[in-house]
């Protein structure tokens, strides 16, 4: 393939903390996260706990454990305790919401066309069964200003629009959008948020009361680096009769009367290992201990870092950056050039042959992105504090290397 290949780099120092490889280059955080292992220790103590004894886990310690897991969190998040209960994923929460939800024929439920893919899908079929509509606001990609955003969706609100579905950060495009904004306007027009949060806990502060949604769902197994399983649905108080959890069990006939009906049936939906939600206060403050300033230092941190190697690959890659940087968290997106946009679809695969002749050819894993700019891939990066600036200068030696192959 190429005569000269570039030596790897080495990560940050922070990665002594986590047990990714240390042969690979991981720059892909945003996809699935990855735990520290201080977190994954108290993980195991939690499950060896349950493990003892599970009749005396389940029954007498597991509820003071979720309780006090929610109420860190709820601080963390800007909310209520009795406002939050917890999902295995942000997926989860927006299928929680929109199959309890009842729609007519007629209605039409606002997104936009950046999506997620699995909450789009469950959102197709949720309208498709109840004969509503799906309108889909076009956001320009590249993109100009947040104001732009504003401007697509509430272009799109009708006076049938019952609910709106809205990334607060985009997956594929990695944008933070004007969340709060949007979520005011729509509501002085009547309209109901549902946000998908799922890259936001962790990334960028999150106030749920100033956000003002009625549904917010994040994850915690991202930027908040608890285990897989991890993520939390919030409701205000006024809707939380409306939502159930997509498995009925024990909780929906309950006779309790010191917990409102919407915890006592999303907190026990079946046997499962709860340990995930558990070890978030952990997660809190492991992450939190690092820096001296805190959450406010890691996440600015990680975002000065994101805009740092978007530039570094820019230039590298002669190609301009897709959009302003007060859009930017922790993750970037950079259109690629021609020469690197030819690679198809890998035969069998779910991911371009671009992203995996990276991972094979040079131990770099990273996402390439198809189909948001016609004709054109992109290369989506994050970034944690594990990751150095190296890592990024590596990737863009090996781009710019098959730039130049594919041009020969």
């Amino acid at each position: 393939m190429l005569k000269h290949v570039p030596a790897s780099a080495a990560p940050s120092p922070w990665l002594k903390f986590w047990s990714l490889e240390p042969t690979v280059t991981f720059l892909n955080h945003g996809s699935f996260g990855a735990v520290p292992l201080p977190i994954l220790a108290v993980q195991q103590k939690l499950r060896e706990q349950l493990e003892r004894q599970p009749l005396r886990f389940f029954l007498r310690e597991f509820e003071p454990l979720l309780e006090a897991a929610r109420s860190e969190l709820a601080v963390f998040v800007g909310a209520d305790s009795e406002e939050l209960v917890f999902v295995p994923n942000a997926t989860t929460g927006v299928n929680a919401v929109l199959r309890s939800l009842f729609f007519q024929p007629g209605d039409e439920i606002l997104t936009t066309n950046l999506e997620y893919n699995a909450c789009r899908n469950a959102l197709d079929f949720v309208a498709s069964r109840a004969g509503a509509t799906v309108v889909v606001a076009q956001v320009p990609f590249p993109i100009q200003s947040p104001d732009t955003v504003v401007e697509a969706v509430l272009a799109r609100v009708s006076p049938r629009t019952r609910l709106a579905l809205l990334d607060h950060i985009t997956s594929s495009t990695a944008l933070i959008l004007p969340i709060q904004q949007l979520v005011s306007q729509l509501k002085q027009q009547g309209v109901e948020t549902l946000v998908d949060g799922a890259h936001a806990p962790g990334m960028v502060p999150i106030n749920l009361h100033e956000i003002g949604a009625t549904y917010y769902t994040g994850n915690c197994h991202k930027w908040l680096c608890a285990p897989k399983g991890a993520a939390f649905l919030y409701v205000q108080p006024h809707q939380q009769s409306q939502i159930r959890p997509l498995t009925i069990s024990h909780g929906a006939n309950s006779s309790r009367t010191d917990k409102s009906r919407f915890q006592l049936e999303f907190d026990w939906m079946g046997t499962d290992d709860p340990t995930a939600y558990l070890c978030i206060p952990e997660a809190i403050r492991f992450l939190g201990s690092l820096l001296p300033g805190g959450w406010l230092e890691l996440m600015q941190n990680n975002r000065v870092q994101a805009l740092a190697a978007r530039q570094l690959l820019c230039q590298a890659l002669g190609v301009s950056p897709p959009c302003p940087d007060e859009m930017i968290g922790a993750m970037a997106v950079v259109p690629l050039p021609d020469t690197l946009s030819r690679y198809e679809q890998e035969p069998h695969h779910n991911w371009p042959l671009l992203q995996e002749i990276l991972f094979k050819q040079f131990d770099i894993e990273v996402p390439v992105i198809d189909g948001i700019i016609p004709f054109q891939q992109m290369i989506r990066i994050s970034v944690q504090i594990y990751n150095s600036l190296d890592q990024y200068e590596y990737l863009a030696q090996v781009l710019v290397q098959l730039q130049k192959h594919n041009s020969e």
